[in-house]
């Protein structure tokens, strides 16, 4: 293979042309062979030992102590524990991270693990070195609480009277994003109730309690620069515990009974058919636990149903004697994408049984009733997809986007046609119209997600807790218009080409709000600005791409740590990885600058020399979750919010980063189909 990448001088043309073809076909024989039976393609969603220690926690709290799972997940944590002693958030993380770190040992601790276990004393020392359990955050404070080694009153309080608010009052759980709202829910009715299950006398974490509890300060750390409204909430948040505390002492209010109730009630209505809540851990979790400790035993239906879910194929993954339990599960999104590869390398005709098998599951999940999106737009009809296997509740824009440029391509087709193709794709383009935010961007599950006041509640340190529109999925949705017939003259379009141009970095890019980072960003806006008709010799569209070819490494690649969301300087830096290549070529590609041709062919070269039977490996985290430091989208490079942030020292506790283990084949594929395109019709 090329050195470095490069194509050798001696090659020929039709050398490296042969290599293409034999790559891309090895590549698409890999999905033939991985497809599900049932049509889909789904790959592993790898997130951190969160995952595993929260649920070995949970079974202790709901009373299965000797679950089968418990072994299994404790030997989970055991084979992903750094050497330090400590647990992180995504792969060769420059540091670990304390809150997963302190739930792992709590979770091993539970499970009998003695505190002078070689792996705890590591964990234990880290632990110390790293200020303690002052310095975890609140979520790791609530499960604490739950397993009797934190007072309840020291965590923040949500009251589940929170449950009346009004839609138009800020304080509505429909102004907090999809995952908080999800997770706000049981964590209101937990905290109104206060439950524990204490760990027996010989496994509590005494160890991390080195001076005595009796002097441990449980105060919430204040934020640094913490302005009038972060104090205002903290001094709520103290009166409101008070008023808890007197009423745990007489007795509950009928108000409070009744709010919980309400709580429970709009639970329970939002439990996915597979069993879990809002597609994603926390709600699932967290409402396992509120109903179990309302008396919904685990032989209840519904709670049944959630634990059912722990041994479903679809969630766990088991290696040997561990299992992992993902955090969330991405069929639709890797589906719609692959078939995206495909059609990039002109395969349909090649493997019309899976295209076809794959295309009609997709058409099948559609979400055609109302969703919580629809409380603030009861005149909008459904049309959207969701990101996992039964998600109604939460269909995103961004899967919508990307299943309708899948879609897009079979229009003409009768056979799909008489399938309702047409429909489900003009279902799909209302959704996403009415669904756009005032700024002219998309946010992922709901519109105008965007009001900052909210982040100054204690309960909001975790990361995210509202969803403001971002460039990458504003990117899909302009890429999905173009491949749909609208143009640049279309009210929606326009709109949204200018938030693009205004959210453009002073050095040419974008930041990716839901992949790593500026490099998937950039690697999503250039092909959409191509797709809906932009003169791509704009000046904007040159930055962008020039700034692309300042990222590419020596060995023909492209790579940038998730470090760059805390760091602007890691701005598309990091380990070349075949995802992230992948999302440069395709910038560039759109662009289809002759002068970038070499760049590009050794980005190729790249992706062609690692391939491995069929696909590629890539441990390094290129999905985002949170992107670190709680802001997202709405901080630019330059902004001082954000000079601010990094004063505080990186805020890897915030982050949560995933690997998406389709990535680094699906995206890949798609790159050598485009630039193979493109090499022919020259």
């Amino acid at each position: 293979m090329y050195e470095n990448g490069a194509e050798p001088a001696n090659a020929t043309r039709g050398n490296f042309e042969a290599q293409l073809d034999a790559s891309i076909k090895a590549a698409a024989d890999w999905l033939k062979a991985n497809q599900k039976p049932e049509g889909y393609w789904v790959g592993r969603l790898e997130s951190n030992a969160c995952m595993e220690a929260q649920w070995i926690l949970c079974l202790w709290f709901l009373g299965l102590e000797d679950h089968h799972l418990r072994p299994r997940l404790a030997a989970s944590l055991r084979k992903t524990q750094r050497a330090d002693g400590s647990w992180e958030i995504y792969h060769d993380a420059p540091a670990g991270d304390i809150n997963t770190t302190v739930e792992a040992y709590a979770a091993l601790r539970s499970c009998g693990v003695p505190a002078n276990d070689p792996q705890l004393l590591r964990a234990r020392d880290w632990i110390l070195s790293k200020g303690g359990l002052k310095n975890v955050r609140v979520f790791t404070r609530y499960w604490l609480a739950l397993i009797g080694e934190w007072p309840w009153e020291k965590t923040p309080n949500i009251p589940p009277e929170v449950i009346h608010f009004p839609n138009w009052f800020i304080f509505s759980i429909y102004n907090f994003a999809q995952w908080a709202r999800a997770t706000l829910m049981p964590i209101a009715v937990l905290s109104a109730r206060r439950p524990s299950r204490p760990l027996p006398p010989e496994n509590r974490l005494d160890d991390l309690f080195p001076g005595g509890r009796a002097n441990f300060d449980y105060e919430l750390p204040g934020k640094p620069g913490a302005d009038f409204w972060d104090r205002f909430f903290r001094t709520v948040d103290v009166v409101l515990h008070k008023m808890q505390t007197f009423g745990v002492r007489t007795t509950l209010s009928f108000g409070r009974n009744g709010s919980v109730k309400r709580a429970l009630e709009w639970i329970i209505a939002h439990q996915d058919a597979d069993g879990v809540w809002g597609g994603i851990q926390p709600p699932w979790i967290y409402s396992t636990m509120a109903l179990f400790n309302e008396g919904y035993a685990v032989d209840h239906p519904v709670v049944a149903k959630s634990l059912a879910a722990l041994d479903d194929p679809r969630w766990r993954v088991d290696r040997g004697d561990a299992t992992w339990i993902q955090a969330s599960t991405s069929p639709v999104w890797d589906t719609i994408l692959t078939l995206l590869a495909f059609d990039d390398c002109h395969l349909n005709r090649e493997y019309p049984a899976e295209i076809e098998k794959a295309l009609q599951w997709v058409l099948d999940q559609q979400v055609l009733r109302k969703g919580d999106w629809s409380v603030k737009l009861p005149n909008l009809e459904p049309g959207g997809w969701a990101f996992e296997y039964k998600n109604y509740f939460y269909p995103d824009t961004d899967d919508t986007a990307v299943a309708l440029i899948a879609l897009s391509q079979f229009r003409g087709d009768a056979k799909w046609k008489a399938k309702g193709i047409d429909r489900a794709i003009q279902r799909g383009l209302n959704w996403l119209i009415g669904m756009q935010c005032e700024n002219g961007g998309w946010g992922a599950f709901d519109k105008d997600n965007d009001k900052k006041f909210l982040t100054k509640i204690p309960f909001c340190d975790f990361g995210e807790a509202l969803d403001p529109p971002s460039v990458d999925v504003t990117a899909h949705v302009v890429e999905a218009f173009g491949k749909l017939g609208l143009g640049l003259n279309h009210p929606s379009v326009a709109r949204a080409i200018d938030y693009l141009k205004r959210e453009q970095e002073q050095d040419g890019s974008w930041f990716g709000r839901w992949g790593v980072n500026y490099i998937y960003g950039t690697g999503a806006v250039l092909p959409a600005l191509a797709a809906i008709g932009e003169d791509m010799t704009k000046p904007y569209v040159m930055r962008a791409a020039d700034w692309l070819l300042t990222r590419q490494q020596e060995n023909g690649g492209w790579g940038e740590s998730c470090g760059s969301y805390m760091d602007p300087k890691l701005s598309g830096r990091g380990k070349a990885t075949a995802s992230q290549t992948a999302w440069a070529l395709m910038g560039l590609i759109a662009v289809n600058r002759p002068a970038d041709r070499d760049a590009i062919e050794r980005g190729i070269a790249f992706l062609i020399e690692r391939q491995k039977g069929g696909t590629w490996e890539e441990a390094e985290y290129t999905g985002t979750g949170f992107p670190g430091y709680g802001v997202g989208a709405t901080i630019k490079l330059g902004d001082p919010l954000l000079t601010e942030r990094l004063k505080q020292g990186p805020e890897l506790s915030r982050a949560f980063m995933i690997n998406y283990n389709l990535y680094r084949h699906y995206f890949p594929l798609m790159a050598m189909g485009r630039w193979r395109a493109m090499r022919e019709s020259d």
